[in-house]
């Protein structure tokens, strides 16, 4: 499904990866006592992002986002500054 969110200057538009809520000993872990990762995908860049490009898997850095709600899913902007690595 293709986003409709343009992001402007060097932002980037992203969905932050799903939480794994079961452990690797098959234990489930409550949402609420899980600590989000700070893993996202790219799904659009805006013309002045350089070094980032739709489809990569990115980490950034903790409380540089803004959260945003567009028919009725969560994405994310962040700044490409505050994006630390890409995931292979």
């Amino acid at each position: 499904m293709a986003v409709n969110i343009t992001p402007l200057a060097d932002y980037v538009l992203a969905e932050q990866e799903e939480v794994e809520t079961k452990t690797a000993s098959g234990l489930y872990v409550m949402e609420k006592s899980q600590e989000k990762p700070k893993i996202a995908k790219v799904l659009a860049v805006g013309p002045d992002a350089k070094t980032i490009k739709k489809g990569d898997r990115i980490y950034y850095k903790t409380y540089s986002t803004n959260d945003i709600e567009h028919d009725g899913k969560d994405y994310l902007l962040i700044k490409q500054e505050d994006i630390l690595a890409t995931v292979k």
